[in-house]
């Protein structure tokens, strides 16, 4: 198992951990990659505040992003794509028979949807993955073309929890009071990842800029960055949402394989939403209750949740694959990170609000972060292209 280096740094240039105040969190305001290359791990989506309050209570406007602006480039490589070429999404849907509840289909279907309807909308400038096409990197220039992998449905059974569940996060961490029943850490996740990979007989690929394969994995399963202590973050530990001072995050991106920080494999760990928990944090639209509470336009609030954390993490995967000398600002903040809850202009019956039309199909992301439109009109989150200052 490999030794995994994470620095973190605290305050408005740290990262996205949440301090423990009693049993609930207070969250901080980023979710960072540090400048040195002695982290790992990127894009980390901080849980948001459901009552939004605070220095780092987020905005339903298109405006001000959220770190210090503008995106700096770093000197590495990026996600190119070109249509002979484009970034294959490759969605795994990590569900063991007997581990708890299935993974509802209806979930996944809206999931796989979704990264369908990017895919057909390669090179339009209507959405926000259009955004990132004005960023380029030491191995060429971002073109908006996505394909999406052969979907993996998962069944290989989970190994022991790597970290550990403490004894009152078994209740009151979902929306139906429910908790947590086991935990993996990074290294788990990783391993899986690469299982997969070294048994798909060459029809997976690995070690290159053109892949990302996207980890979801069931309610009821704790993530952490680090095997064993859930209530302490020594170490550098961080955890999805909890009742410990390690209560941090809703998901990540990272590069895995033993030549990083050279190349690897990217990929992201895409927990099981968390919405209006009872510990008062959320990684849904119901953060700072600017949209009036949780919103599903397509009636399946876990997927229509999670969707937007997705686009989140491939957009920072994209401009930033390596996670340290890729696209971000001066307090580490990546694309994503600086517009992270930030929905912009919606439409919709209340409750089924949508920013974003593709392929049809009505969706509720965060917005993307553009220098061109930060140098135009200071705010720099559009949702897309076409919407740039």
């Amino acid at each position: 198992m490999r030794k995994l280096l994470v620095l973190f740094a605290l305050g408005l240039s740290g990262a996205a951990l949440l301090a423990a105040t009693g049993s609930a969190a207070t969250a901080s305001c980023g979710a960072l990659a540090p400048h040195d290359g002695a982290g790992r791990f990127g894009g980390v989506i901080s849980a948001q505040a459901i009552a939004g309050s605070g220095p780092c209570a987020v905005h339903n406007t298109g405006d001000p992003a959220r770190g210090t602006p503008p995106l700096l480039y770093w000197g590495g490589p990026v996600m190119p794509s070109a249509t002979h070429a484009p970034v294959t999404v490759t969605p795994i849907f990590w569900n063991p028979p007997g581990t708890g509840p299935a993974m509802d289909g209806r979930y996944k279907d809206l999931i796989k949807q979704y990264l369908g309807d990017v895919a057909h909308d390669s090179g339009a400038n209507t959405n926000v993955f259009s955004v990132a096409t004005e960023y380029a990197g030491s191995n060429g220039t971002i073109g908006n073309y996505v394909k999406m992998g052969a979907p993996i449905d998962d069944h290989q059974r989970f190994p022991a929890s790597g970290c550990t569940v403490a004894s009152n996060d078994g209740t009151g961490i979902y929306a139906d009071g429910t908790g947590y029943t086991s935990c993996l850490d990074d290294a788990q996740i990783t391993d899986e990842i690469q299982r997969l990979i070294d048994t798909s007989h060459g029809h997976l690929a690995q070690n290159d800029y053109t892949h990302i394969y996207v980890m979801y994995t069931p309610k009821h399963v704790e993530s952490c960055f680090n095997p064993g202590d859930t209530t302490s973050t020594a170490g550098g530990q961080a955890c999805t949402i909890n009742n410990q001072p390690t209560a941090a995050y809703c998901a990540y991106h990272s590069m895995m394989g033993s030549n990083w920080p050279d190349f690897g494999t990217i990929y992201a760990n895409m927990p099981y939403p968390i919405y209006h928990s009872a510990v008062g944090y959320t990684c849904g639209s119901d953060a700072g209750n600017f949209l009036g509470g949780l919103q599903s336009p397509n009636h399946n609030l876990d997927a229509d949740t999670e969707i937007s954390p997705t686009s989140h993490e491939i957009n920072e995967a994209i401009t930033d694959p390596n996670v340290y000398n890729g696209w971000y600002d001066n307090s580490g903040y990546e694309n994503g990170d600086e517009c992270a809850y930030v929905w912009g202009a919606t439409a919709g019956k209340f409750g089924q609000d949508y920013n974003q039309v593709i392929n049809k199909h009505k969706y509720l992301t965060q917005e993307e972060f553009s220098n061109i439109d930060f140098f135009d009109t200071s705010g720099g989150c559009v949702q897309s292209q076409s919407a740039e200052g």
